[in-house]
């Protein structure tokens, strides 16, 4: 991927991040473990009556992205303000 794409998707990455934590996502970036034979990848979950989005902070970009992505989706994001790239993106994840 070429620098200047992969600082594109940085941008809509880090939107998309504060976008969740305005929907009342709590987004965590850790470094999960790896076994052999096995690769967490990070995703939504609930804790302790806290939504959760834990992301693996060695992952690329464009991974970590699919991911937040993910954990918007089924959200009411109407009322929130998001740069037609991430909207996009988020739209091309709609089933």
């Amino acid at each position: 991927m070429s620098e200047q794409k992969e600082s594109r998707v940085e941008r809509v990455l880090d939107e998309l991040i504060e976008t969740a934590e305005r929907v009342g996502l709590k987004v965590r970036r850790e470094k999960l473990m790896r076994e052999v034979g096995y690769r967490a990848r990070g995703g939504h979950c609930r804790l302790r009556g806290d939504d959760l989005v834990i992301i693996d902070r060695d992952q690329a970009p464009h991974e970590q992205l699919e991911i937040v992505a993910a954990a918007l989706q089924g959200r009411d994001l109407e009322a929130v303000y998001l740069s037609p790239a991430a909207r996009r993106i988020l739209d091309a994840g709609a089933p």
